[in-house]
């Protein structure tokens, strides 16, 4: 399991292999490569240079949805300093955005 933070430098929670879990225990989408799509197949966004982020251009793109998991949930990191937006891109949900 790896920490992953979004690009504004919120902790988020922790990929179990093609999970995404929000430090609330929530599976909040799963790993098509590094998109992110959630438990409805919606693209919620990708894994850039190791962080979260949403590339607003990918709005429309689908996968196959799933039930999602819960698992119990764990105290979450400190936020790291975040890295300048890049155009076209907006920053992930933030782990309270799933529930």
């Amino acid at each position: 399991m790896s920490s992953l933070y979004t690009w504004g430098g919120t902790y988020f929670g922790k990929r179990q292999g093609d999970s995404l879990f929000t430090l609330n225990g929530v599976e909040a989408g799963r790993f098509r490569g590094d998109e992110v799509f959630g438990s409805d197949g919606s693209y919620l966004g990708e894994l850039k240079s190791g962080k979260l982020i949403t590339n607003t251009s990918k709005g429309s793109r689908r996968a196959s949805s799933f039930a999602g998991r819960s698992q119990v949930g764990h105290v979450g990191s400190v936020g790291r300093v975040g890295t300048v937006m890049i155009a076209g891109y907006e920053d992930f949900p933030g782990p309270d955005s799933f529930r």
